[in-house]
Order: C-alpha cells, then sequence, then structure tokens
C-alpha cells in the first residue's frame, strides 16, 4: 500500500485531552478518530491493526475446541428481566423501544442470549461439553469513558461461553480457555499476570482477570513478592493484625470534644485504632446501612455490595447522615434501630472496643458485640491495603495498578436456571448445564500492546499484530533509478509474502522518518540514492534501531531474520 493513496493522517501533536501513552500513539499515528465520548471511528491502518488482534484471538481460541457463533447485539429485554440483571445493570444498560413499542437491549455482554441459543439446542448429556464464543460489539452507558480505547461505550468482545455437565468438567473448560488467555497475550505482545478478581455483575464463583501492570492502570492490585499471591483490591484477602485478647469489661460512657476521626481518638483515649470501632454509612439500593468495622481497617465496598447484592451502593454525604438520625464523628451500633447493621469479623471478634454513643462528642468504652449490640450481617469486608499481610505466606502485600485485558469466569448454573439451559442425563434426570463465562475486549487489547510496546519515538509493533510488517520509504523518488528500485523492492516483498507500506509521498526525509517511527513497523527499508550509491538499501530495525546497507537482492532474506528474531524476543544477531 502505497501511503500517497492512502487515508492516512500522521500528527506532530496529540490532542491536550489524551493522557495515556496509547492514546497519544492512536491519535497521533492516525489509528482512530474520536466521534463522541467513549466512541472512536477506526482509519484503515488502525483496522489492520485490529484484525490482527481478532486473527490472534480466534486461531487460539479454535484450538482450544471453542466453536464461534455470532449472536445479535439488539436484545429482546424480556430476556434480561429473566435473568434479573435489567434492574441490577441500571443505567449502564442501553435501552430502547421499537415502533411496536417492545422493549429492547443494546447487549452490553451475552450471558442471556447465549443462554437462550442455548436452552433452544442442547438436550442431552451427549451435546456437552461445548464451548460457543463470538468477536461481537458490545454497549455500555460508561459513566465516565476514558484513555482513549481503555473504557468505552461501544467496544468489541470476544467472549465465550462454556456449557458443562457438572463443576469436574467445568473446571476442565474453564483451564482450556485460560491456557488459550495465555497464549494469545503473548502473541500480542502483553505481559500479563492472573489475579483472583470479583465477579461483579455477571456472578458466578470463581474468577481470575488477566491484568497487564502499568502505572497508567485503573485497577489496583494487591501482589505478594514472597509467595506470588495477585488479586484484584476489589477481590483480595490479607491477614488482619490480631485483635487485643482481653475479658470483656463494663461499658463507660466518656466525652471526647472534637474527636471526629479514628485517629484522633485513638491518641485522645491512649489507645490503639485496632481498639476502636469506626462507623461508616451507605445507601444500599436507596436504604440505609449502618457498616462497623475496627478502627484500623477500611471497608472495601465491592465486598460489601455483593454482600448486601444490591445493585447500587453509594457512600451517605453530610445531609444523608443527618436525615438518618447519625451523628457523624460519634456514631456507633449500641442502640441503633431501624437501620440494617453489618459488621466485618474484625469488628465482632474483638473485645472492648471503643465505639460512638450516637450523641455528640460522646463515646462508649469496652462495647462487645453480642452483649451491646449485634449485627444483623456479619462478612469479611475488610479492604487489603498495601502492607497488609498476604493471606497465604503472611509477607508484605505491595500495591501495583494495572489494566484488565481478559476476564474468565466460572458461572455456574446461575443463567442456566434462569434461562431454562437444561439437559438429560444416562437416567432421564433433568438438570441446568454448569457454565463458564471468558471475556476479552478486543480495543483494550490494542490500547495495552501500544502501552507495552512503544517509545519516545513512537509504537513499536509486535510482529503478529503490526498491520505491514515492512515500511518502505523511498526518497528522491523523481530520480529513475530510486523508482525502479522502488519497484524491485516492492515486488520482491509481495513475492515472498511480505506486506509493506511505501512512502512515496512529496515529503521530506525528516518527515518520513518520523512518521515512520511514529507508526511502528518492525522494519524499516529506505530506498535513497546515497543507499544505491552505497550498493544496495537501508535496513533498519525498529526496536533497537539498528541500521545496515545490504544489497537489494538481500533485502528481503534481511527483512525475514529481523522479523523472526523480533518475533522470538531476541536480537537478530543471538
Amino acid at each position: 500500500m502505497r501511503m500517497s493513496r492512502m487515508l492516512l493522517k500522521t500528527l506532530r501533536e496529540a490532542p491536550a485531552d489524551a493522557e495515556l501513552p496509547s492514546h497519544v500513539l492512536l491519535l497521533r499515528a492516525g489509528l482512530i478518530k474520536g466521534l463522541a465520548a467513549g466512541l472512536y471511528s477506526f482509519t484503515p491502518l488502525g483496522w489492520r491493526v485490529f484484525r490482527r488482534l481478532e486473527a490472534i484471538i480466534r486461531d487460539e481460541m479454535d484450538a482450544s475446541g471453542a466453536q464461534e457463533v455470532h449472536l445479535p447485539a439488539l436484545h429482546p429485554i424480556e430476556l434480561w428481566e429473566q435473568s434479573g440483571r435489567a434492574a441490577q445493570m441500571g443505567d449502564t444498560l442501553f435501552q430502547l423501544t421499537d415502533r411496536r413499542e417492545h422493549g429492547f437491549a443494546l447487549g452490553p455482554t451475552h450471558e442471556e442470549v447465549v443462554s437462550d441459543l442455548a436452552g433452544r439446542m442442547i438436550q442431552s448429556y451427549r451435546d456437552l461439553p461445548v464451548t460457543l464464543y463470538q468477536i461481537q460489539t458490545k454497549f455500555r452507558d460508561e459513566q465516565r469513558p476514558r484513555g482513549g480505547l481503555v473504557r468505552l461505550r461501544e467496544f468489541t468482545m470476544k467472549d465465550a461461553y462454556s456449557f458443562d455437565t457438572g463443576w469436574d468438567t467445568l473446571d476442565v473448560s474453564y483451564q482450556r480457555a485460560f491456557d488459550a488467555y495465555v497464549r494469545i497475550f503473548k502473541r500480542a505482545g502483553v505481559p500479563v499476570i492472573p489475579v483472583a478478581a470479583d465477579s461483579g455483575a455477571i456472578g458466578g464463583k470463581d474468577s481470575q482477570e488477566f491484568i497487564y501492570l502499568t502505572p497508567n492502570g485503573e485497577d489496583e492490585i494487591l501482589l505478594c513478592p514472597s509467595c506470588g499471591y495477585a488479586a484484584n483490591a476489589e477481590k483480595a484477602d490479607f491477614r488482619r493484625p490480631p485483635a487485643i485478647a482481653a475479658e470483656p469489661q463494663p461499658t463507660e460512657r466518656v466525652a471526647t470534644p472534637g474527636q471526629r476521626t479514628i485517629a484522633d481518638l485513638a491518641v485522645f483515649l491512649g489507645v490503639e485504632p485496632r481498639q476502636t470501632a469506626k462507623a461508616v454509612f451507605y445507601r444500599a439500593d436507596g436504604k440505609p446501612v449502618f457498616v462497623a468495622i475496627r478502627g484500623d481497617l477500611d471497608v472495601n465496598e465491592t465486598k460489601l455490595k455483593n454482600v448486601l447484592k444490591a445493585r447500587e451502593l453509594e457512600p451517605m454525604d453530610d445531609a444523608m447522615v443527618r436525615n438518618a438520625g447519625l451523628v457523624a464523628g460519634s456514631a456507633g451500633p449500641v442502640g441503633l434501630s431501624d437501620m440494617l447493621v453489618v459488621a466485618d469479623a474484625s469488628a465482632v471478634e474483638a473485645a472492648n472496643l471503643v465505639a460512638g454513643a450516637n450523641e455528640a462528642d460522646v463515646h462508649i468504652r469496652n462495647v462487645n458485640h453480642g452483649r451491646d449490640w449485634t449485627a444483623e450481617v456479619v462478612a469479611d469486608i475488610a479492604l487489603a491495603r498495601g502492607g497488609d499481610a498476604c493471606p497465604v505466606c503472611g509477607a508484605a502485600l505491595e500495591v501495583r495498578r494495572g489494566i484488565e485485558m481478559g476476564h474468565v469466569f466460572k458461572l455456574g448454573t446461575i443463567y442456566s436456571e434462569a434461562m431454562g439451559v437444561q439437559y438429560l442425563d444416562d437416567e432421564g434426570g433433568r438438570h441446568p448445564a454448569v457454565m463458564g463465562c471468558y471475556g476479552i475486549g478486543v480495543e483494550r487489547m490494542l490500547a495495552a500492546c501500544i502501552e507495552a510496546n512503544h517509545d519516545s519515538n513512537g509504537i513499536i509493533w509486535p510482529v503478529e499484530v503490526t498491520p505491514y510488517d515492512v515500511h518502505v520509504v523511498a526518497l528522491n523518488l523523481e530520480q529513475e533509478a530510486v523508482g525502479a528500485a522502488l519497484e524491485a523492492v516492492e515486488a520482491e516483498l509481495a513475492a515472498a509474502g511480505l506486506s509493506a507500506l511505501v512512502d512515496d509521498r512529496g515529503e521530506s526525509a525528516g518527515v518520513k522518518f518520523k512518521d515512520a517511527d511514529l507508526l511502528g513497523m518492525p522494519v524499516r527499508i529506505t530506498v535513497s540514492p546515497r543507499a544505491l550509491e552505497k550498493g544496495g538499501v537501508e535496513v533498519r530495525d525498529r526496536r533497537n534501531g539498528v541500521t545496515e546497507i545490504v544489497r537489494a537482492d538481500d533485502a528481503v532474506a534481511t527483512v525475514r531474520a529481523l522479523l523472526t528474531a523480533a518475533a522470538a524476543g531476541r536480537a537478530p544477531k543471538d
């Protein structure tokens, strides 16, 4: 493809609202153009990269035994009501009505629709196991689209769904998908680590995310440098510092003027933060919730939301706190009524805590669960933080940031029961299929590929992702010798099955070389009078910048050697 005929405009500077390196380079290289918040158009060059990623995904999913399908993006709302997720998704779900006043949703994911298909097709245990996948457009009305292709309102997902006769065979299907993901991300040049994760709105039992670690990521990850434990902060466990052992003592009211924080209260009373009870206030689906947790810990709102099975959870603001009859800074669980009380296990197990008296500037010493107050719900709702003890080996956890690349779930029978996906066993008994779910966001994967493969000059495409194998720069094309040499190089590359982007524009050498580095093809060939005088063409490795003059007849072999070395992740002379 000659650049003089290609719809492509590069930029010297990126728009001011582009923050992530991938977003900056996607725009500067002309791979995408913004349409509206969370919506982007792909240019021909950007779409070639996108299709390369799709090909990798298809190759590995097919190799895992999964079968490709295509499901509608427009879903009857009744399916979402049947599963209960129409209300659960809330404003994230795009909804519309057709001319006959029938309700529909633009699919944010496809558990309901694939379950409908499977329920119509699966009859017997002989039909199982089966894994179905698609690469399909998804729609989510994200409140804060960000990071270019990282968080979109319209995006493409590879979503796969396995159907098995039981949990033991689901484990096999799950592992096949997991292994396929490892191969996909390796081929795409995106280094990832698997971490334990929350299942979110999809639900299910076990789940793992594949995370690309980067300071630019929006997910917080807890890692153990000693044993390798890794989990998303929403899911992470940790060993709580032990409570101070003591026999329950009589309660004692104490004046605490101006002590509104746990840190100030602990200093004022001469106790440790772990000897206090922290009060945190929420509204879950519009209803007030009082949360009690030991003072040295914080609430994990995702865990709390899951425990409450709430669609929406929000901290109370000052006005909400006052309207609920609570006293900020001096609130406690003793004598509390007309409100759901949820406690972390830490607040239940500890003895003689200091808690608010529900009276301004007054606290109560020696408060004990079961004697002085009772929680309706007791659960693990504590947030793991950097420095907390690893749940496996006890070493201090480290905090890293990352971007979620893929997510795998063991759904179980949540959707098969709701949507009627059943099979007959060999004795005629009817059972719900046991499901798994496996997703990869293709645009996000493309962004991470750039995040992991770039330098100050531009993109450095991995060999299996690059839109073209070679970037050919022609200088002084008006000279007959250069034109003839260019045509010969193009023909030889085509005959060898290598794709080439040819810069035949009437731009200066500096502009062409800058664009070549920006666009990031693995190898650059320069056809110029200077190179021809030296007996050939100039070949440059984009990743390491090494340049050499080779005979024109040897150009293809040199390019192949460089591509092979780049694909293997080593220098060409190794």
